[in-house]
């Protein structure tokens, strides 16, 4: 019994690590080889090699042969899509395909599915529009919830103490001249999402990219997700922002019906 009791206490830590290596690769885009996780985590490279190894055999993370830098996979990012009520048990992501599709067709931009975690918003889903120039990023990719169109429209539909409390985590920093400043300036943009049912982002986390996004709401209400289409000023101008919202809108709804069934 003594034996099988130090075997386990010997595991634990192996997976302490495991986990600490897909934490530190979901929150970089670019990867990290086993030299770069070793000095970061303060692991020992042999352990990093086993852990890395044994997580590409999984399906968790890639290794690129050429830069040897390891990243998530899509796996990870799935592990995180809420999943619904409903005896289906459809995952957001599963529900978000077809109306992001039907999206992306009707207003020819890049259409992408974003979650809140903790104050960032994370991509899950992407469709990349139609035009020969587009606006894309990677999968995984966060960004801040205050500059950008879904991370405000998830905000708006918190319930209000989770709002102030994640608000009152948030450190405001300019990135763009449009970029909202202040938590003051951010209370009073929530109550026009709540009122419009949409939020945008004038340029606020890029210069020149226009986004328009609404929330998906499970069946109490609350916001699981935010379904958005990003793109050039010079297409997604600011005069079109009612009419595309209408379709962004519907986009979320008919997510939300599927979420929830």
């Amino acid at each position: 019994m003594k034996r099988t009791l130090d075997k386990r206490a010997l595991q634990v830590p192996m997976l302490e690590r495991g986990l600490a290596v897909l934490e530190f690769l979901a929150a970089r885009e670019r990867g990290a080889t086993i030299a770069e996780l070793s000095a970061a985590l303060g692991v020992a490279a042999a352990s990093v090699f086993r852990i890395t190894r044994a997580l590409v055999k999984l399906g968790y993370l890639d290794r690129n042969p050429e830069t040897k830098r390891f990243t998530a996979t899509r796996k990870l990012l799935a592990m995180g899509s809420p999943r619904g009520g409903g005896g289906g048990e459809r995952t957001l992501a599963e529900c978000a395909r077809e109306p992001m599709r039907k999206l992306r067709n009707a207003v020819g931009e890049t259409t992408q599915l974003c979650c809140l975690v903790d104050t960032e918003m994370v991509i899950l889903e992407q469709l990349l529009a139609t035009h020969p120039f587009k606006y894309s990023a990677d999968l995984g990719a966060r960004c801040p919830s205050y500059s950008c169109a879904p991370g405000k429209a998830i905000l708006a539909f918190l319930p209000q103490d989770e709002l102030e409390a994640l608000l009152d985590r948030i450190r405001f920093k300019r990135f763009t001249p449009t970029t909202v400043g202040s938590r003051t300036a951010m209370l009073r943009e929530v109550e026009q999402i709540r009122n419009v049912g949409y939020a945008v982002d004038r340029g606020e986390g890029l210069v020149g990219v226009h986004c328009v996004a609404a929330p998906i709401l499970d069946r109490h209400g609350f916001p699981t997700g935010a379904i958005t289409i990003s793109g050039p000023e010079s297409r997604v101008a600011e005069s079109a922002f009612p009419a595309v919202a209408k379709l962004v809108v519907e986009a979320a709804r008919a997510t939300s019906e599927c979420f929830n069934a």
